[in-house]
């Protein structure tokens, strides 16, 4: 069964581009001319990745992003012809998976997609994927966090880095390890990336417990360290 993609994009012209491009490589896809559009068709089609474009008419990129993400942890990439840094900030802060600037590669679209893809469905590993620690539970089979007892909301990207970071205790991590290893590919360097995550779960994780701290590694990158069991 060919794995779906909902194309929010209204400029014609690239929603086609992209529409015959991603058939012709054997993704089923619909397309949303704009962000009403985006959310009836994100429920009816219920697609395995989302391309969103930020300037939509009805209802812009960001407010369909909220509205997917109070619902689903359906993968989604922002697609925007705004390469800011705050932009980008915004859709990493906001809970989605990666973003490309326009004008794009379509092969570079491609690739993306399968890396996200290959992260959210595609990998098989054996055995439970749940950490704990001092009131602390990262539980990736479930996508869920527990601090102190309690279920913290955590966009799936934050959890999957915090993870990856706990998996190894006290090993330092540099932010391009961190890139390549969580997102599965690097952002073209942009560091910023693992910044604006690692800072996110901080507000959520800071001073809960004295036995571990998401610490920065000053000129190399981050680790979780653990001080006690």
């Amino acid at each position: 069964m060919p794995q779906k993609i909902l194309i929010v994009e209204d400029e014609a012209n690239i929603a086609q581009l992209l529409h015959l491009y991603l058939e012709k490589e054997g993704y089923e896809t619909q397309i949303a001319p704009d962000g009403g559009k985006a959310v009836e068709l994100f429920r009816a089609f219920a697609p395995d990745l989302v391309l969103l474009d930020i300037m939509l008419p009805v209802m812009d990129g960001w407010s369909v992003l909220a509205k997917i993400r109070s619902e689903s942890k359906t993968p989604v990439i922002m697609l925007t012809a705004k390469g800011e840094t705050t932009d980008r900030v915004t859709g990493l802060e906001q809970g989605a998976d990666d973003y490309i600037v326009k004008p794009f590669e379509t092969k570079e679209v491609l690739a993306r997609i399968r890396a996200v893809l290959r992260r959210t469905l595609g990998e098989e590993v054996s055995g439970e994927k749940r950490l704990s620690f001092d009131k602390l539970v990262i539980n990736l089979d479930a996508y869920e966090l527990m601090v102190d007892g309690k279920r913290i909301d955590t966009p799936p990207k934050e959890l999957e880095l915090l993870y990856h970071l706990a998996s190894a205790p006290n090993r330092v991590f540099t932010r391009n390890q961190l890139l390549d290893e969580v997102w599965g590919f690097d952002y073209f360097g942009d560091s910023r990336t693992v910044d604006v995550h690692i800072k996110r779960l901080r507000e959520k994780l800071e001073d809960v417990s004295e036995k571990w701290s998401l610490k920065t590694v000053w000129g190399v990158g981050y680790k979780f360290e653990v001080t006690g069991s």
